[in-house]
């Protein structure tokens, strides 16, 4: 009798090409955008961590984050901090989604990896629900989010926990495109109303105009975009006192 054969692990490429066809049905199919609005807020959270944790890397304060229904949110800090790190906290939400994308890649090369950020993921979340997240709609959507990466974490099978792993992680990386008209726009148009947006924000403090700091966030983003995709697709080759508000502008369904 032949001996039976464990699953072959699925390959990074594979689960990379599943995602992003998936992502492409998402995108091409009307009926789908009630699966996009989630993936909408998700980028938006990033977006706004982004700004918070980058405020408290060049020594300010992250006070708390707001996230609305239309899909726009809001990172309130402050800190006794020059031109150059307020520059650095408006542009750590422009290229926050792109740089976890090419870490939730990179995480994805393996099971296991996957398996990992998922705990990591569903405690960050849980922090930030106790730390930052203040208002009731964001309160209740990042509960729901941590909650989701802690089952697929502890429930999850392996290679499904490394699927959804870089189908979001493809979100992520498309939210760069889906809100580039963002990087070169003076103003934000948010649920409280237009506001500067971060590009405008780098250009108050910094010499140069707005759309030339967006797209030069832009091009960042692209990068660490193009790391975190060459590294999953690689992986199988040889195996098998101021005080600001940082802003994400709503935007329409795909």
């Amino acid at each position: 009798m032949t001996p039976s054969r464990s699953p072959t692990p699925t390959r990074p490429r594979d689960v990379l090409l599943i995602s992003t066809a998936v992502t492409l049905i998402l995108y091409l199919i009307p009926q789908a955008r009630y699966v996009a609005y989630p993936l909408l807020l998700i980028s938006t959270l990033v977006h706004e961590l982004g700004h918070g944790l980058t405020a408290l890397l060049v020594g300010g304060n992250f006070h708390h984050l707001e996230i609305w229904p239309d899909g726009s949110g809001a990172a309130h800090w402050s800190g006794r901090v020059g031109a150059v790190r307020q520059a650095m906290v408006a542009a750590g939400g422009l290229v926050g989604p792109a740089i976890a994308a090419a870490v939730g890649f990179a995480a994805g090369r393996s099971a296991k990896g996957a398996q990992i950020l998922w705990y990591a993921l569903a405690g960050g979340l849980g922090l930030a629900l106790l730390l930052v997240v203040r208002n009731f709609f964001g309160f209740v959507f990042v509960a729901l989010l941590a909650a989701l990466a802690a089952v697929i974490a502890a429930k999850a099978r392996g290679d499904w926990a490394q699927l959804l792993l870089v189908f979001f992680s493809v979100q992520l990386a498309l939210s760069v495109f889906s809100r580039a008209d963002y990087l070169f726009t003076p103003v934000a148009q948010t649920a409280r109303g237009p506001l500067p947006s971060d590009a405008a924000q780098i250009a108050r403090v910094l010499i140069g105009p707005y759309w030339f700091w967006g797209a030069l966030c832009g091009a960042v983003s692209l990068a660490a975009l193009a790391y975190g995709v060459t590294v999953a697709w690689r992986s199988t080759a040889g195996s098998s006192p101021c005080d600001s508000r940082s802003l994400t502008p709503r935007r329409p369904l795909p």
